[in-house]
């Protein structure tokens, strides 16, 4: 049997997810460097125990795609 998850942690969870994927098409569309370097920033933030490159993976596979 599964550990019980409470609800709330799931809907952090899901919000943290929401979060990131916003942050992952602002960086995208993202012109200057100083604006990439800021929501990177902002990410890890959100996100503390994500790293850099883990942020940056999905977008690097959808471009090399």
């Amino acid at each position: 049997m599964g550990a019980f998850t409470k609800r709330w942690v799931i809907d952090r969870r899901r919000g943290r997810r929401q979060k990131i994927d916003l942050l992952r098409k602002r960086y995208g569309a993202a012109k200057s460097e100083v604006e990439r370097n800021a929501i990177i920033k902002k990410a890890l933030l959100v996100s503390p125990q994500m790293t850099t490159e883990q942020f940056l993976g999905p977008i690097r596979q959808a471009s090399n795609a």
